[in-house]
């Protein structure tokens, strides 16, 4: 009789940094960079999900004890490798690990040329798929995981050198990262990975300010504009056309559309989610900003940026001692991080710690502070401390700045000292002139806690949906059909259990889902899904069980008493002792000593 027994749910995985191995420390960003690359394919595969690369690289060079990350990371499965690069020859190791018992359940090595990686990185990528699905249960597979990015391998080392760079997050190394990205592009100007990277790149120049906002975000467009003409399926490419929407064009409708084409096609892509839930907030539709934010932290736990991200949320949602902590989290980590600073001021203005707010500035580093945010905040404090003097002051000092060529950010100000001053009048003039200039810092600004009181006034409601339209978000993904037919389930079912019986290929210890499923006749993702769904066994279990049976017979057989215990596991089909041990206690609740003890 069948059985649907075994509840499918997603397999966790976390793909810890692979050690580089080489004698030059100079491959540290090749070792980086295959490691990102084994992230990037797992996540595409739906029904596993894998931590982001933010997370995974915070234990990067960390002695902690396996649990623990798994622990904090909130996974199953760790993933954990070694890279040797020399000359053209390469070396991979990688073994996973099962993260409660902290049991190493597969290990294996490769050794490849270079001018191969993009196929051993898939080879790697789906033999790891392969061995998750086989010790843990059901997911689907596709054939590939890792497309070739490039025929040319200098064009690829340039890319991966300049995302090594891109990663440490200041504006030296994005300089450094540009350089290589456009070295890539010249090898071969059609390799995409390179073109997004670029395009983030100068994504990052304009949102900080380290470059001028509107040849910053001009640069970004067109250089996705040439990627998305080479590849229209690339989750990053729809990322950064969101950003541009919203940064550049002051888009939302379009910029939640292209986010969610961005997630459709990487359901594991944390920072798409985070915009997403950012995207929600400024709009007010919380239960969708909280979905998505939940999302992004169980796939980047351990991320500053996803911390801010539930800052932020947090703030909007008027909890401000919550946001307040998890602000100080990200500045303890990172100092210099701009957009925590400015959130924290605004969280101490709510709080009504104006003095605070106003001497904010006085022990940061100059290179750090922006002046148009200082100049606002300022203005704000002595607004809402009622200090007539210096409010006249700083508003002039604003309205003087906002003149300038780059005063958008001062400009920007206006409208929340409008706010908090009840000159609703000027605000909404403020709130029109953003409209029609497509300023993004209306999207920003328009709902925050600060302007709190435009709410009372008729015009808010008018203006909120022309700022933020309704979206409707099409799911094109179709529900998961069964893999098989009851006809179909029938026929495979008793042609599985015939093999078994004849056959008896549990005796090889190689044995793999993909080589069983050879020897039947039937797609991997068909054996699997009828031995997790209908039979309610992962393949390890269904295969392990006729391994421990197999055991019985032969160590009951007086022939084999001149055996031990593992050469009677192996002749049964084990590999493994501590694999042998485990499955034999599991299936019968004694250990095997114990079995012959008794039955012999």
């Amino acid at each position: 009789m069948r059985s649907r027994k075994l509840k499918l749910q997603d397999t966790t995985i976390a793909v810890l940094p692979f050690v580089n191995m080489s004698t030059s420390e100079e491959n540290e960003y090749f070792s980086d960079g295959i490691t990102e690359e084994i992230i990037n394919a797992l996540a595409k595969i739906n029904s596993l999900k894998v931590t982001s690369r933010t997370s995974s690289f915070f234990f990067k060079n960390k002695i902690i004890p396996i649990q623990d990350i798994a622990e904090q990371l909130n996974v199953s499965a760790i993933l954990e490798g070694s890279v040797r690069l020399s000359g053209d020859a390469l070396r991979i190791t990688a073994q996973l690990i099962e993260a409660k018992e902290d049991f190493h359940f597969w290990s294996e090595t490769w050794d490849r040329k270079l001018d191969n990686i993009f196929e051993v990185q898939d080879e790697v990528s789906l033999l790891i798929a392969d061995k998750l699905r086989e010790y843990y249960g059901h997911f689907e597979i596709q054939d590939h995981l890792v497309d070739k990015q490039t025929q040319s391998f200098d064009a690829y080392d340039y890319s991966l050198k300049a995302k090594y760079h891109y990663n440490k997050w200041n504006p030296e190394d994005i300089k450094v990262a540009i350089s290589l990205y456009e070295k890539a592009l010249t090898l071969d100007p059609k390799h995409v990975e390179s073109y997004a990277g670029l395009a983030d790149s100068y994504g990052f120049m304009a949102t900080t300010g380290f470059m001028p906002y509107e040849e910053a975000w001009g640069k970004s467009a067109e250089i996705i504009q040439k990627a998305i003409l080479l590849d229209d399926q690339h989750a990053g490419i729809y990322y950064q056309l969101a950003n541009l929407s919203f940064f550049a064009s002051c888009d939302y409708k379009e910029a939640i559309r292209q986010f969610a084409k961005a997630i459709e096609l990487n359901p594991n892509y944390a920072e798409a989610h985070q915009f997403m839930s950012f995207m929600y907030i400024i709009a007010g539709k919380r239960k969708k900003a909280l979905q998505h934010l939940d999302i992004a932290l169980s796939i980047n736990p351990l991320s500053q940026e996803t911390l801010f991200f539930q800052a932020y949320f947090n703030y909007m949602v008027e909890d401000y001692e919550s946001a307040l902590l998890q602000l100080d989290q990200c500045l303890a980590a990172n100092h210099k991080n701009l957009p925590a600073h400015s959130i924290k001021c605004y969280c101490l203005l709510k709080l009504g710690q104006y003095d605070d707010v106003l001497h904010y500035f006085d022990d940061l580093p100059k290179e750090i502070v922006v002046e148009g945010d200082k100049m606002g905040v300022t203005a704000l404090a002595h607004a809402l401390k009622k200090d007539k003097a210096n409010t006249t002051s700083s508003l002039n000092l604003l309205l003087e700045t906002a003149k300038s060529p780059e005063g958008f950010r001062a400009d920007s100000f206006l409208f929340l000292f409008y706010a908090v001053t009840s000159d609703f009048d000027k605000a909404f003039e403020w709130v029109s002139k953003a409209i029609e200039n497509k300023s993004s810092f209306l999207l920003f600004h328009y709902a925050d806690p600060l302007a709190i009181a435009l709410r009372e006034d008729s015009r808010f409601d008018k203006y909120q949906t022309i700022i933020f339209p309704k979206t409707e978000i099409k799911k094109t993904r179709l529900e998961k059909k069964a893999l098989l037919n009851e006809e179909e389930i029938d026929a495979f079912s008793n042609r599985l259990l015939k093999h078994i019986s004849e056959a008896r290929p549990y005796l090889d210890a190689g044995l793999t889902l993909r080589a069983l499923a050879e020897q039947i006749d039937m797609h991997p993702n068909q054996l699997s899904w009828l031995l997790n769904t209908i039979i309610g066994k992962s393949f390890n279990e269904y295969v392990n069980h006729f391994r421990v049976k197999a055991f019985k017979e032969i160590a009951l057989n007086p022939k084999n008493e001149h055996l031990s215990l593992v050469g009677l596991a192996f002749e049964s089909g084990f590999n493994s002792k501590t694999v042998f041990n485990t499955y034999f206690k599991k299936e019968t609740g004694v250990t095997p000593g114990q079995f012959l003890k008794k039955n012999r």
